[in-house]
């Protein structure tokens, strides 16, 4: 059976969160203000793509992001909801490539692209484990 045998373009994916301390700029590093993180909002898009495909994927495989294109275009507070929504926009071989955006409870924040791909888990996982392997 192909890897992507499940898998159809116009699959949607979403993922919400809501801003605390935890997730904003000052505390992910990435600025000075206490809004919601860009690197925050990525992991989102990132989950909604991975929460549509990654249960459609024969067992033993899973999706890892490979690239992402994101604007972020409006600041978040503590206290609201963000929601990212993800589409599959194409196929091709094991890449996938997905439209996504972020919208928090007045309006839309960021928007993009995001790619991942698909690999065997174990595999993946014992190549990167032998990066920290003795004599590596």
């Amino acid at each position: 059976m192909s890897l992507t045998a499940k898998i159809k373009v116009g699959l949607q994916g979403l993922a919400r969160v809501e801003v605390h301390e935890g997730n904003t700029a000052v505390a992910c590093g990435s600025g000075s203000a206490s809004v919601f993180a860009t690197p925050a909002m990525i992991g989102l898009m990132e989950k909604a793509a991975l929460s549509s495909v990654d249960p459609l994927l024969p067992e033993g495989h899973t999706t890892v992001g490979i690239r992402v294109d994101v604007q972020h275009i409006a600041a978040t507070p503590v206290g609201l909801t963000v929601e990212a929504r993800s589409e599959l926009v194409e196929i091709d071989g094991r890449r996938l490539v997905f439209a996504v955006e972020a919208r928090d409870n007045k309006e839309l924040i960021g928007r993009g692209t995001h790619e991942r791909y698909i690999v065997a888990a174990d595999k993946f996982l014992q190549r990167a484990a032998q990066k920290s392997a003795p004599g590596a």
